[in-house]
């Protein structure tokens, strides 16, 4: 079963007998039914290992001086939303607390339940209350000050462990000038339990987590090894892997192995990896004596981030750039008819993915067919897999990284950005003078760069509201964008028909000539470079660009006259912002399109199929790209 991302909870087992999560309803190791319990939705639950377990303990420590409780205990974490990393934290088959990166502060806070105060309140040596245990309820009220008779020296925030009588409560100090009284600490209650159900977690190891669940593992490795035997089995086209350096790909290499006499890496070197990543990828095909086709963008990142601006988590160009622009021609060179790619895309990592199946095609690369055999997984049954079969594996993960990818991607976390301010402070410097030069240019501050608020063309709404939470004056979307002046909306044509007609500003990178390639893959085109203009017929549609940027759409409907100046608009930006990543040479069925400094278009073979346009990075952002001024007509 693939396990979808929505709300609610999701449902695990766990052996009190071995101390560990199980992945099924019984323990591999001794046999024992497991204990239900519940996580929030979707469920991704995975490991703490390394930094990720010290700071789980340390989170304890500073709060409750009660770090020492999880000696020897597992700890995993389940992702749930938030303004950046947030993790719910499971000890014991019970989520004891929540920790969030609190982006105001720069630092990591803790969020405590009542059965993470049930764990703790006897070893607690700080952050402790006694109330005065008044009648009704506790959850969710505020203790004033007087009704707290005893609270060790807490700060505004900071979680609080309360005895009430014979409850205990996971509580949040608040200053008393929010409620009302004096300036003295009161207690915000979150969550309250029974002091007589105080219980201790029982010491396990990672060892103990796979032997538990080796039946399990067994299954689900069958499932995919059958999986990817049956396809390869009917398709004679030669097998890889893509092979990040990453977990997913490294569950994926097990798979692999298992399924098929022979697999080649491909390894797709942005030009923005990790050192880290880089040795180990290189070092785990040395040592595996696997074939491995590295695939390298060199430095077509720093080339284009000047005219694309930084990219964003609504805005990946660098995606097409760096990824698909490198693999494609690696494809096309060693596999001239085509491969079957086996990739550890997995459904609960992102929206984008959740309905991902077993078979997928590249629409960027034609002549690649995706196989997603652990599509299903989730993140704890990896890590399992991965230690069941005794792989080494990517060091960063032990540095409190939950997923591994380009060191200045925007999806990543500001917690992680932070361990890369550590671990690499020139990579990291790198980056941030680049977005605080780019900030400055921009009509965005500081501010703007410091809280990650980069990372969005249009700010999300979590987003606007920790701006507005913390008096923050920035824009709600980026001034990066080319401007769309519209001169007339669509208008009844004097001669007949209907026309649109606008004013695109847009960095002269190329000659005129190359707007006309472009648009010849829109229509038949004629271009007069003398006086620069270009003319282009597409079916009913006639469409003229001009080399300052001016573009008229005329046609018979609204539509087709909306539909051929967005055309002509984009044909403009393709032509002057051209990465010459090659992805709509590869898409070109006609093999129409060439590069040289920029498009050039084949009129007598191009068919204007517009699967070029589809590929390409530029059209694809076009909402991105581009911001049509207000007050059109």
């Amino acid at each position: 079963m693939v396990r979808r991302p929505r709300h609610g909870k999701a449902g695990f087992n766990w052996c009190d007998h071995c101390g560990t999560l199980l992945l099924d309803k019984t323990c591999g190791a001794c046999g024992a039914e497991g204990r239900p319990f519940l996580v929030s939705f979707p469920g991704d639950i995975r490991p703490a290992i390394g930094r990720s377990h010290e700071l789980v303990v340390d989170l304890l420590e500073r709060h409750f001086g009660a770090g020492g409780v999880l000696d020897g205990c597992s700890i995993f974490l389940n992702k749930v939303a938030g303004e950046d990393r947030t993790d719910e934290i499971v000890v014991g088959g019970r989520v004891v607390g929540t920790l969030r990166y609190d982006l105001r502060k720069q630092d990591f806070a803790l969020e405590l339940r009542a059965d993470g105060a049930l764990l703790i309140v006897d070893a607690a040596k700080k952050g402790k209350a006694v109330l005065r245990h008044r009648s009704g309820h506790l959850k969710g009220k505020n203790v004033l000050p007087n009704d707290v008779l005893e609270m060790s020296e807490v700060r505004n925030g900071d979680p609080v462990i309360a005895v009430a009588g014979g409850l205990v409560c996971a509580a949040t100090a608040r200053t008393a000038c929010s409620m009302g009284a004096g300036c003295k600490y009161g207690l915000h209650i979150k969550d309250v339990a029974k002091l007589s159900e105080r219980w201790g977690a029982k010491r396990s190891t990672w060892a103990d987590f796979v032997n538990s669940n080796i039946p399990h593992l067994r299954a689900i490795e069958s499932k995919a090894v059958s999986d990817v035997k049956s396809f390869t089995s009917n398709h004679k086209r030669p097998v890889t892997l893509s092979f990040s350096g990453g977990k997913d790909s490294l569950a994926c290499y097990g798979i692999a192995k298992r399924a098929l006499k022979s697999v080649t890496l491909i390894f797709i070197d942005t030009g923005l990896e990790f050192p880290e990543t880089v040795r180990y990828v290189r070092g785990f095909a040395q040592k595996h004596k696997e074939s491995m086709l590295v695939a390298s963008a060199g430095d077509a990142f720093w080339d284009q981030v000047g005219s694309f601006g930084p990219p964003a988590k609504d805005f990946r160009w660098c995606c097409k750039v760096c990824k698909l622009g490198p693999l494609t021609d690696a494809i096309e060179r060693n596999f001239p008819q085509g491969t079957i790619t086996i990739e550890g895309n997995r459904a609960l990592e992102s929206f984008a993915r959740s309905e991902i199946g077993f078979v997928e095609t590249n629409p960027f690369v034609p002549n690649q067919t995706i196989l997603n055999p652990i599509r299903g997984w989730i993140a704890a049954e990896v890590w399992a897999y991965i230690w069941w079969k005794g792989f080494d594996y990517n060091p960063l993960y032990e540095e409190d990284y939950e997923r591994i990818g380009c060191y200045l991607c925007p999806a990543c976390l500001s917690s992680e950005w932070r361990s890369t301010a550590r671990l690499h402070p020139d990579l990291h410097s790198r980056w941030e003078r680049h977005l605080e030069e780019w900030a400055e240019g921009n009509e965005a501050g500081k501010d703007f760069v410091r809280f990650g608020f980069w990372r969005w063309k249009v700010l999300p709404p979590k987003m606007q509201l920790l701006a507005e939470g913390a008096d923050l004056k920035v824009p709600r979307q980026r001034a990066d964008r080319l401007r769309l002046r519209m001169v007339k909306g669509v208008s009844p044509c004097v001669t007949g028909g209907f026309s649109v007609e606008g004013t695109i500003s847009v960095p002269t990178r190329r000659g005129f000539d190359k707007v006309g390639e472009a648009l010849k893959s829109v229509g038949k085109t004629k271009i007069s470079e003398e006086y620069g203009v270009a003319l282009t017929k597409s079916g009913r549609a006639t469409i003229k660009a001009f080399a300052g940027g001016q573009i008229v759409a005329s046609a018979p409907t609204p539509e087709l006259a909306s539909r051929a100046f967005e055309s002509g608009v984009k044909a403009f930006l393709r032509a002057q912002l051209c990465t010459k990543c090659g992805i709509c040479v590869k898409n070109c069925a006609e093999r129409a399109i060439t590069l040289d400094d920029g498009i050039e278009v084949d009129e007598g073979r191009c068919v204007n199929c517009g699967k070029c346009v589809e590929a390409c990075v530029i059209a694809h952002y076009f909402d991105k790209l581009v911001a049509e001024d207000v007050g059109r007509t």
